[in-house]
């Protein structure tokens, strides 16, 4: 007995811009389901993805810095670390996560399951991160700082492309600034923690108490990272816990967003998406604004020492440096929401960095205590213009996938080179003024300004000439990914030609 092939039948509704077919997509591309069948999946990510990423980036941040904290309870006389052997531990992770962010990036773009892959590597550092308490000399510590950089770089850039790939336009800078939220609340109660540990372990099993504080961070991070591969969503044609009508949706919702398909061509190599990104003018200089930014934010990783300078004991030292990054956590989220709302990049971005400048004016100005407060205060608030950075840098660079995945390692990777350089700059015998670091900072974002500006220049520049740009004009990939966007939409390709000349970058 043999039977025909079941045929499917398509109609074509310009209006509304769906396929009317025999399949089970129909019904989430219907006008009178679209919105709610949106709000339901955006709904259902947001809860899955982002409180998982937060307490990611919450735990990446607190075992990187948890060696300023340790360094008020005695690692330095335990370890017999001079001066500059500290800073260099606090350098050398630098020296495998900024390089490590690039073919990292770029091989998340190619894995299917960046799921597993973020969250083994949380489960790595985790791991890295506990060993530390056993170390017994530089060359130890050392080896540690790093090992530990190694798979921390696979996480913020992955984290920031794996937003890019379910978010649009206008949802990404929001969604990034709740992710760095995590870094942001791991500086303030990181402090609390490490404040706790500190106080309440020392001697405990006979062990020290900054000992305890590698072995407790690291093995909650360890923890995590088996949880985020259950969590973590993978990409939107083949995240498990979707069904087939939401994959199909979220591909729409991109193709929508950008008038072509957010995927690569059929003959891309790993490659390809590097050597585009890195030809691509925008990028060096985004590369170099990254780095400058985080040189004139280096104070980040001196935070406590800085606090310190104030004159309380330990304890106090530490619960007196959360409330600044408290303020910046809530001024990150308000910034990157009116973002969103705005469409507006340069702004909101380095609008922040000018506020860095007046802090450090301030603390270059005054020792009172309440002046120095204050002005940490408004130096932490610069980590609102870096929330938006990548942000930036994927609606800057937003097709094809391979491209962005790379210039956001790029960006990263190469900006964090700041934060090596910073490690440098606040050298114990500045204190306690820092006059010096804070000179060199200023400057550095001063010069960022300048770049944030020129890249500013160059997106209104190409959004005048996409207002001239001919519809016959596009072919090769281009057209290809167009083609796609049209057969995911359900709609003609003249007609997502028409929306792909909607597009126009955000600056």
């Amino acid at each position: 007995m043999s039977s025909s092939p079941e045929k499917k039948t398509e109609s074509y509704d310009d209006d509304i811009g769906a396929v009317r077919s025999e399949n089970g997509d129909r019904k989430v591309l219907r006008p009178e389901v679209r919105q709610a069948a949106e709000r339901q999946l955006v709904r259902k990510l947001d809860f899955r993805l982002l409180p998982t990423i937060v307490v990611i980036f919450l735990m990446n941040y607190i075992d990187r810095v948890a060696i300023t904290a340790a360094r008020l309870k005695g690692l330095e006389a335990e370890l017999g670390l001079t001066d500059i052997q500290y800073d260099t531990v606090v350098a050398i992770l630098y020296a495998s996560y900024c390089p490590a962010q690039i073919p990292s990036n770029m091989v998340s773009n190619y894995r299917r399951s960046p799921s597993f892959y973020i969250g083994t590597c949380v489960v790595l550092w985790g791991l890295t991160s506990a060993l530390t308490g056993i170390t017994k000399n530089f060359a130890d510590i050392m080896v540690c700082r790093i090992f530990i950089g190694l798979p921390e770089a696979a996480f913020y850039p992955g984290a920031i492309y794996l937003l890019s790939r379910w978010c649009t336009r206008k949802e990404l800078a929001f969604r990034s600034a709740i992710l760095y939220a995590g870094l942001l609340v791991s500086n303030a109660f990181g402090s609390l923690w490490a404040a706790g540990i500190l106080g309440n372990m020392e001697g405990k099993m006979g062990i020290s108490a900054w000992r305890w504080l590698f072995y407790i961070e690291g093995a909650i991070t360890i923890f995590i990272g088996f949880m985020s591969m259950w969590l973590l969503p993978d990409y939107p044609n083949n995240t498990r816990w979707l069904t087939p009508a939401q994959r199909h949706l979220a591909q729409v919702r991109l193709a929508e967003d950008a008038g072509e398909a957010d995927q690569d061509s059929q003959e891309a190599s790993i490659f390809e998406g590097f050597l585009m990104a890195i030809k691509d003018p925008k990028v060096p200089l985004f590369m170099l604004m990254c780095c400058s930014q985080l040189l004139g934010l280096s104070f980040v990783d001196f935070f406590p020492t800085l606090t310190a300078t104030l004159g309380y004991s330990t304890t106090v030292t530490l619960l007196m440096a959360a409330p600044p990054w408290i303020l910046a956590t809530i001024s990150t989220l308000i910034n990157a929401w009116n973002a969103d709302r705005a469409g507006e990049r340069f702004f909101h971005q380095t609008g922040w960095w000018w506020v860095v400048m007046v802090g450090y004016i301030i603390s270059l100005s005054t020792m009172t205590t309440p002046g120095r407060y204050f002005s940490m205060f408004l130096m932490t608030t610069g980590y609102c213009g870096f929330t938006l950075t990548l942000v930036w840098v994927a609606n800057a660079i937003p097709r094809p996938p391979a491209k962005r995945s790379a210039a956001i390692g790029l960006v990263n990777g190469f900006g964090n080179l700041g934060n090596l350089m910073g490690s440098y700059i606040w050298k114990t015998n500045w204190s306690p003024q820092y006059h010096q670091s804070m000179i060199i900072a200023l400057w550095a974002l001063a010069f960022a300004s300048f770049l944030s500006f020129l890249v500013r220049t160059m997106l209104v520049r190409e959004n005048k000439r996409m207002e001239q740009q001919e519809m016959d004009l596009m072919h090769g990939a281009e057209h290809e990914r167009i083609e796609e966007a049209a057969r995911l939409e359900g709609i003609t390709l003249e007609v997502a030609v028409r929306r792909r000349k909607g597009f126009r970058y955000l600056y």
